[in-house]
């Protein structure tokens, strides 16, 4: 008597049999290229429109372009990662991007900050002040940067300032100390960014149930205990989201540090990385130098910008 043995094959080992391409199969082939159809329009517009000038970024950064190779004096030089070695050995390139570091950080924990505190007002406050506040913060978040540092250089003029006037002191520079100035630019920062943050969390409470807000309400939780073990948790989504959204605003700051101190203060010793690289291109003819002090905040920008990617496929599968 012959027995028989039957193999029982797993789909997807060798020499397991291939699975028909049935309709269902070229359905979900379908459905996976969906999402990347979706997104041809945008990047037929986007790619052009950034990845030539990171693609020229990144190749003059690995030549000696200067003031000579750009009238055509002398010929353009390849020098590999020499701009690189230079940025790396620069102590005053390091120094500009703790500073940077730093200061960004702060901007970030400000902006939070205020536009919280803003936005839980906004749940509280009547009709007519709520709109007021709303109007007032929109005006704020559509200034101009140019124009916003302006105004504030004005306020805080040493001799026609209305804040030296208010506070009675006569002929104080708000724009000589380092960390002064660090504060007058950041307040003006967190000025211009707060609206966005007040907004996104304003929206974000507005979509709790009231109902869970009661039931904490009920079993004696506070207003401040409330706020910290319902509303922030609830919000972590939407917080991470703000938080790395500031860190890349903040970071590639530009415009107020050089209009409001005169390309970066005393020295320089108000300069951020944005305008280190701009006085190093432009002010010192340094071309590729500048190009790779770019290319390394791009780099930055990138990984931040990753995680942002990542914490909103996140929100998206919480949503």
């Amino acid at each position: 008597m012959t027995s028989v043995t039957t193999a029982t094959v797993v789909p997807g080992e060798p020499g397991a049999p291939k699975a028909p391409a049935g309709p269902g199969n070229r359905a979900r082939g379908g459905a996976r290229l969906r999402p990347w159809l979706y997104l041809l329009p945008s990047a037929a517009v986007l790619v052009p429109l950034f990845g030539y000038p990171i693609y020229m970024l990144g190749l003059l950064s690995v030549f000696d372009y200067r003031q000579a190779q750009v009238s055509g004096g002398q010929p353009t030089r390849f020098v590999g990662l020499e701009n690189y070695a230079t940025l790396v050995g620069d102590g005053r390139f390091w120094s500009v991007l703790g500073q940077t570091l730093v200061f960004a950080a702060a901007l970030v924990v400000a902006t939070l900050a205020v536009g919280a505190a803003l936005a839980v007002v906004l749940t509280r406050a009547g009709r007519v002040p709520r709109l007021l506040l709303s109007l007032a913060a929109m005006a704020a978040w559509a200034a101009p940067a140019m124009t916003g540092s302006t105004v504030w250089m004005f306020l805080f003029d040493a001799d026609l300032g209305l804040v030296n006037q208010v506070l009675g002191i006569e002929g104080f520079n708000w724009f000589y100390d380092r960390w002064v100035t660090f504060g007058v630019v950041g307040a003006t920062v967190v000025w211009h960014s707060f609206p966005f943050v007040m907004v996104t969390l304003y929206a974000g409470i507005q979509a709790i149930p009231g109902s869970v807000l009661e039931a904490a309400s009920l079993d004696g939780a506070s207003a401040w205990q409330s706020f910290w073990r319902i509303i922030v948790p609830m919000l972590r989504p939407l917080i991470t989201i703000v938080v790395i959204q500031s860190i890349i605003w903040d970071f590639k700051i530009f415009t107020q540090i050089y209009v409001m101190t005169n390309g970066g203060g005393i020295a320089g010793q108000n300069s951020v990385l944005n305008v280190y690289a701009y006085q190093t291109a432009f002010g010192s003819s340094e071309y590729g130098l500048g190009s790779a002090i770019g290319v390394v905040m791009t780099l930055i920008l990138l990984v931040v910008t990753l995680f942002y990617i990542r914490a909103i496929h996140r929100n998206g599968e919480r949503l």
